[in-house]
């Protein structure tokens, strides 16, 4: 708003003393003072409020008035209701260095003239922003992108003071504006991920509000076109867990319509630039589709080396030597409903293979993920590694990919929902392609036998017995420990005889009678007797391999 304005107001009381020629400066913000010194509080372009407190005499104005022109203030309005009028010496120094003087009537509180200035540039500001965002549409929908959803989360908190950022449905943060310059640390952006996905899937209408750390956030849902409205959508859960959300670091409780309608044009420029980048993907999903072919046909491999040698400069560029890649499987399943989770599955691979630490779209940039069904399959390259390799792990595991995003995940799987995860061991020719395929879609079986709405296994859990106890039939299971522990544990409870606690210790010390007893701080002759009692009650005998192991594996599956 100008200066000229205020005059205009009557209920502002505001009188002119000086600096009729700069009516048309901006007013951009209204600060209350009575410190000597306020410059360390000024950003320019404010109406400061005085009510005179810091003159003691007339040789304190001229610095106090050098120090506000210095600052860029657009004027001072000084109150009359301390001194009557206001002291030559104030209109003299502020004529000297071209400061627009108001009196302020004693009757007006200085709160009312904040009050009005606030709103009234907050009301322009907003205009001026829904205009930079209508055109940022314009240019993001008819030609290149205007510089992504960080450049419009940055004129919110310029044009607003609102720190925004755009958040993936596993909780990372992909844009996010620079004011305060500190970034929303990961496990709010996770909280907030996760309860956006909880109320999209209770049917709550957005903004939802939330608190964390003291903080309130009130989340807005990005929409893409690519994936349909949320009222096009046959069912919520086809596009839950691939949707954007905008946090915005405010209460939209009590805001007004006219802002609430600015966020919704925010969200709709962020999902344009969305489907721009899933767009871009194209080409790496294509490049993942015809290598899984190749390799699920039993193409020659010389026909899938020459395809990888495609990919390879399209997903890691600049990259000198041949990578080496690794296979990943991941099936989204819901209960109840017809509905296609390779698309859903797909674009969560390509969100759940990025550092959870890292900012940005780009990360993902270097990963093709295909789907067929309700299987999405990811092809993943890693560096090749070199002579000197230790033989440790490399490359993805399975625990690691999904520890930051269970929790959100989770919230948005509901109670009907499930993903989970099959991660190879890494190869580095075309040859082993295919088994590092079937690697993974065992492993996620294996994963998809466990407990849990989000659940994965790596190649590692292949090669142990663990792999096959998920796969017995409960009846079977139930049956097997039964017939040999519930003689033990009821022998316990009537005896508190600890005969559990000491097969178990039995067995992990390999039948070593020194180094069990020496663990249960037992006597020999007192272990000799309980292994001799499990013996009894069972009728087997803990000298034979097969009745080992036996027990051993009932113990695992109780």
């Amino acid at each position: 708003m100008r200066l000229r304005a205020l005059l205009d107001t009557d209920a502002l009381g505001l009188r002119l003393l000086g600096g009729e020629d700069e009516l048309d400066r901006t007013v951009r913000g209204v600060m209350t003072t009575d410190l000597r010194d306020p410059s360390r509080y000024l950003a320019g372009g404010e109406l400061v409020l005085t009510g005179l407190a810091w003159r003691r005499d007339a040789s304190d104005t001229e610095p106090f008035v050098r120090l506000l022109a210095s600052a860029g203030v657009a004027a001072l309005a000084a109150g009359e209701a301390e001194l009557g009028d206001i002291p030559d010496d104030i209109v003299e120094a502020c004529a000297r260095h071209r400061l627009p003087l108001f009196a302020v009537n004693e009757r007006v509180a200085f709160a009312t003239i904040t009050e009005h200035v606030v709103r009234q540039v907050s009301g322009e500001r907003a205009g001026d922003l829904a205009a930079v965002v209508d055109r940022h549409r314009r240019l993001m929908t008819s030609g290149p992108a205007g510089g992504g959803p960080d450049v419009v989360l940055d004129l919110l908190g310029t044009d607003l003071d609102l720190r925004a950022w755009v958040l993936s449905p596993a909780g990372r943060a992909i844009a996010g504006s620079s004011a305060g310059g500190t970034a929303l640390p990961a496990a709010v952006c996770a909280r907030l991920a996760g309860e956006h996905l909880a109320a999209t899937r209770t049917g709550r209408r957005g903004p939802h509000r939330v608190a964390v750390e003291g903080s309130t956030y009130s989340l807005f849902p990005i929409r893409t076109s690519g994936r349909g409205a949320a009222g096009a959508s046959r069912d919520v859960r086809e596009t839950v867990l691939s949707d954007w959300v905008l946090a915005v670091e405010a209460d939209a409780g009590d805001w007004p319509e006219e802002r609430l309608d600015l966020l919704q044009g925010v969200t709709q420029l962020i999902a344009v630039e969305r489907d721009r980048r899933d767009a871009a993907r194209t080409v790496r999903r294509r490049l993942a589709q015809e290598v899984l072919e190749l390799v699920q046909t039993g193409a020659a491999p010389a026909e899938i080396a020459a395809r990888l040698r495609v990919a390879a400069p399209v997903l890691l560029p600049g990259l000198g030597a041949a990578p080496h890649w690794q296979v990943v499987v991941a099936r989204v399943e819901w209960e109840g409903g017809d509905i296609d989770g390779g698309p859903v599955a797909q674009s969560l691979l390509e969100e759940i293979l990025v550092d959870p630490l890292s900012s940005g779209p780009e990360p993902s940039d270097r990963i093709a993920v295909a789907h067929t069904g309700d299987e999405a399959i990811a092809l993943v390259p890693l560096p090749a590694v070199s002579s000197e390799h230790d033989g440790s792990e490399t490359g993805l595991l399975a625990d690691s990919l999904l520890e930051s995003v269970r929790d959100p995940l989770s919230s948005g799987l509901a109670d009907d929902g499930r993903l989970t995860l099959g991660v190879s061991a890494s190869v580095h020719s075309a040859e082993g392609l295919r088994g590092a395929l079937e690697e993974a879609r065992h492993a996620r079986r294996v994963a998809a036998a466990r407990p849990g709405r989000v659940c994965a296994a790596g190649h590692q859990e292949l090669a142990s017995h663990v792999l096959l106890l998920p796969f017995v039939p409960d009846d079977v299971r139930r049956a097997f420990t039964a017939r040999l522990l519930d003689p033990l544990r009821e022998y316990d409870q009537r005896h508190r005889a600890e005969l559990i606690p000491t097969l178990e210790a039995f067995l992990d010390c390999d039948g070593s009678w020194t180094r069990c007893a020496a663990r249960l701080h037992l006597h020999v002759n007192t272990l000799r007797y309980r292994v001799g009692r499990i013996e009894q009650l069972t009728s087997r005998d803990l000298s034979r391999l097969e009745d080992k192991l036996d027990f051993f594996l009932a113990l695992r599956m109780s």
